[in-house]
């Protein structure tokens, strides 16, 4: 049920068709957050290896980005864009958690958005195709994995009234934990020593999202001493750019 739960939130697609799902599901889906990356990442990246068939890898690359986003309905980027609205025009904790609530998008996260997916487009200039679709498919999970964490690090800002899914999510148990880390890290595993589509090297990265979670949870606290779904929204986005950016650096080096 929890699972339903979570590919109902993270994805368009009609799960609660299979069975009515009880709001207090909801509340319990943070350790399988990476889990419904299998099914993001592995869309995002059977998309592009699909156009990529047909046509040249960067327009290849943005079929697969707008998969993504057919797919989960843009619900990370408006949390990006909202949490960077909040943080960037917010003084104060109230005016703060007031901006990220608006549904209006502001010229902060406009910008936001725009330096995100010119970072992006990097991608398939840099990296090997081959490396590409392996990439994209731990990204996500590994992204989602980390998000994850601020749930367990932080409270939450609002009242469950003030949610806007009028949902405040649940922390994690040892064992959650576990299998959240083990569903978020199982990819990039593979990938790099079954598999062999990532060099071993690339596993090291994945200490970098969790840097910039972390950064994002003190700025969270500090500002409005918690986290909201917003800064769940942004933490996914920047550490799966910041695995994506480690990546471009270590193979241009390598």
């Amino acid at each position: 049920m929890r699972l339903l739960a979570a590919l109902t939130f993270f994805t368009r697609l009609p799960f609660w068709r299979i069975r009515n799902i009880p709001s207090d599901a909801f509340k319990r889906v943070v350790p399988l957050w990476p889990l419904a990356g299998w099914l993001t990442g592995s869309v995002t990246a059977a998309a592009l290896w699909l156009a990529a068939q047909v046509m040249p890898l960067t327009l290849a690359w943005i079929i697969a980005l707008a998969a993504r986003l057919l797919l989960t309905g843009a619900l990370h980027e408006d949390g990006f864009a909202d949490f960077i609205d909040g943080f960037g025009g917010g003084r104060d904790r109230e005016r703060t958690l007031a901006i990220m609530k608006d549904s209006h998008i502001g010229s902060y996260g406009v910008i936001a958005l725009i330096i995100y997916y010119l970072l992006m487009m990097q991608l398939p200039g840099t990296l090997p195709l081959e490396r590409l679709y392996a990439l994209v498919f731990a990204g996500d999970c590994w992204a989602k994995c980390c998000a994850a964490q601020l749930i367990n690090l932080l409270p939450y800002a609002r009242t469950g009234e003030e949610a806007k899914n009028k949902t405040v999510y649940e922390r994690m148990s040892t064992g959650e934990w576990v299998l959240c880390l083990l569903c978020g890290m199982a990819p990039a595993l593979v990938m790099a020593l079954v598999l062999h589509a990532l060099p071993a090297i690339f596993l090291a990265l994945m200490a970098v999202p969790v840097v910039v979670m972390l950064l994002i949870a003190l700025i969270c606290m500090r500002r409005i001493n918690g986290y909201t779904g917003d800064c769940c929204g942004a933490c996914f986005i920047l550490c799966e750019l910041a695995f994506y950016l480690s990546a471009i650096i270590a193979f241009s080096i390598a």
